[in-house]
């Protein structure tokens, strides 16, 4: 896979197997004894999530999530996305509405005081320094993505060990 030409921050994909979702929960199951500490998998259900083991893990490393559909045909359809941990997600999540609360609420502060012909200057000041900062946290994410792309690539060689076994 292309993850590095990739512009979206969780690249995701899909594939079709034709093994039924008991025999890749199975061979899933097989893997997991076998990368116990090095990466850490999660079977719930028709969910996987394949991550990196705690003694390896910085604080950019990937999550593989999988969803396991059954079709009709027997075959099993595969939704897979890749991620930033779960925690730094939810910061980085949080960060940007943050922003965009702060932004917009001096937008309307910017609009009162046009509107009274009072000096705004400084609120517009806050208006674009909180314009930068959401760039910043976009490239910032970017970067971190960009460091993760080793580890993603072991994750996808973890994946496609579960497929083909």
């Amino acid at each position: 896979m292309e993850q590095d030409k990739e512009l979206k921050l969780r690249y995701r994909f899909d594939k079709v197997v034709s093994k039924p979702i008991e025999a890749i929960i199975m061979s899933c199951e097989k893997l997991k004894m076998k990368v116990e500490p090095d990466y850490r998998v999660k079977i719930s259900e028709q969910y996987i999530r394949f991550s990196i083991g705690m003694l390896r893990r910085e604080k950019h490393s990937p999550n593989l999530k999988i969803i396991l559909e059954k079709m009709e045909d027997g075959n099993t359809f595969i939704k897979g996305t890749y991620g930033p941990d779960p925690v730094l997600w939810f910061f980085f999540i949080f960060f940007h509405v943050v922003v965009g609360v702060v932004f917009l609420i001096f937008a309307a502060i910017v609009y009162s005081k046009w509107s009274l012909d009072q000096p705004f200057r400084f609120d517009l000041m806050i208006m674009f320094s909180m314009a930068i900062i959401w760039f910043l946290l976009y490239f910032v994410a970017r970067l971190n993505r960009s460091k993760g792309i080793p580890q993603m690539q072991e994750l996808e060689k973890l994946y496609l060990k579960v497929i083909e076994e």
